[in-house]
């Protein structure tokens, strides 16, 4: 009986991890036109991810399923995708499982808002190091952090307020 609860729980995860791997790549491949720019949505499912799934899920869902999707439509950055996002995952989702377990929300918050600051560093240096030239690292600054506050806020809303954290744990207590 153990053998199969945990192969149940390893294919949740697989398909669990491949589901926001794909969204993932899916909102890397448009943007919503701004003034000047473009906002991808793609942050919105790593902080979904993250604070839903273990480390290394996250950080296939947010290094891996961020380089996929820069691979598939804008290459230049993938490498920068992948350390970037894979980070920010990472460092949500320790937050979200490991720290403060007694305020999973408050864990949580601080977990997006210490990988909204990865993500506009991350993307920043790689910027400046892809393009060779800050200007334009920071002439795309404004975007990279509008994108990290709402992929922040918005990560946090479908997970605790829309309740996708207390059912995605809830089919998990009925595995073990």
């Amino acid at each position: 009986m153990q053998e199969k609860n945990s192969q149940t729980k390893t294919t949740l995860w697989i398909c669990t991890t491949a589901m926001f791997m794909a969204l993932n790549i899916a909102m890397s491949s448009f943007g919503l036109p701004v003034p000047g720019g473009h906002l991808y949505m793609n942050d919105v499912i790593i902080c979904t991810a993250a604070i839903i799934l273990d480390p290394l899920a996250a950080f296939m869902v947010g290094g891996v399923g961020a380089f996929l999707g820069d691979f598939f439509f804008y290459p230049t950055p993938m490498f920068v995708s992948l350390v970037t996002h894979g980070l920010q995952a990472v460092i949500i989702s320790i937050f979200s499982h490991h720290i403060l377990k007694k305020r999973p929300i408050l864990s949580s918050g601080i977990g997006v808002s210490i990988g909204a600051l990865i993500m506009i560093v991350g993307y920043s240096l790689g910027r400046a190091f892809i393009y060779g030239t800050p200007e334009y690292a920071i002439l795309k600054l404004p975007y990279q952090i509008l994108q990290a506050v709402v992929g922040a806020i918005l990560g946090m809303i479908i997970c605790w307020k829309f309740g996708i954290h207390k059912l995605y744990n809830k089919e998990l207590r009925k595995i073990a």
